[in-house]
């Protein structure tokens, strides 16, 4: 394990981005921790492990070549979808803007799923609210550029719909009465309200909205929790330097049967100041 971290750690020091994709967790056996007890959990487990697996399988050649941008997968948990089957596949994602201020990373987030799922387009999208400072409330503003990228990923046909997650009546209205690309549903974390409200109901049933349920914590991946993890698998390495862009869920569902095929998460780094 120490040769495998000084080796990662040698690539991270010379890198400037970093993707780390789990694969399909349902591919992951032995890996795989059988019962996380949140998703905050099951997600820095699957950072860690994916980490150290590539640690585990780096090639001299790799470290020879020092890239600017390292790939960091669990290989043989990547699948792709098999083309016969797509029309069979119901293809969804939940993106998490952490450390960016750059409506670009809605597009790297979905372009990247795109080629590690091996299809065209995504069936849905759902955008968790960007991060804002405490004691500010979210507002229109702060949706706007990265609603204004989803919008243009649907009328390039890489999106077939697109959501919203934790907008109050207010909110969700004035997103509504804006965007050229109307949000089709909007999830709810029941945790914080134990039933739907009222108000949100109405405006929803109204303009043909889908409510749906979520529990997620507020902040499912931090700068903090990332640098830990960095940390913990890989000894050697300056993880404050690295910051997360941003995290992608996503999930394959067996349209006809409702049976989960694959899901995993992708995520992108960059080393500040790079």
């Amino acid at each position: 394990m120490g040769t495998d971290s000084r080796a990662a750690g040698a690539l991270l020091a010379r890198a400037r981005t970093l993707h780390l994709q789990t694969g399909n967790l349902l591919n992951w056996g032995r890996l795989r921790k059988k019962c996380p007890s949140t998703h905050s959990e099951e997600l820095r487990d699957c950072i860690q492990k994916t980490l150290n697996e590539w640690s585990s399988q780096i090639s001299p050649e790799l470290v020879r070549e020092f890239p600017d941008v390292l790939e960091c997968t669990v290989s043989h948990a990547l699948e792709k979808i098999n083309p016969d089957e797509r029309e069979e596949m119901k293809v969804s994602a939940k993106l998490f803007i952490v450390g960016s201020n750059s409506s670009s990373s809605t597009r790297n987030a979905i372009d990247m799923a795109c080629s590690v799922l091996g299809v065209a387009h995504l069936d849905s999208v759902i955008i968790a609210s960007p991060p804002i400072e405490d004691g500010v409330n979210l507002s229109l503003e702060h949706l706007q550029p990265y609603w204004e990228e989803l919008e243009n990923l649907v009328q390039s046909k890489k999106i077939v719909a697109i959501g919203t997650s934790d907008l109050d009546k207010t909110q969700l209205e004035q997103l509504y009465q804006w965007a050229q690309v109307k949000p089709n549903s909007n999830q709810v974390n029941l945790a914080s309200c134990c039933v739907m409200p009222p108000d949100l109901t109405a405006f929803a049933k109204q303009f043909d909205i889908q409510l749906l349920t979520h529990n997620d914590p507020k902040e499912l991946l931090s700068e903090a929790s990332f640098q830990e993890a960095l940390q913990e698998s890989i000894p050697d390495i300056q993880a404050h330097e690295w910051v997360p862009l941003w995290l992608l869920r996503y999930s394959v569902i067996v349209k006809s049967r409702g049976i989960i095929k694959s899901k995993g998460y992708i995520l992108q780094a960059k080393r500040r100041g790079s």
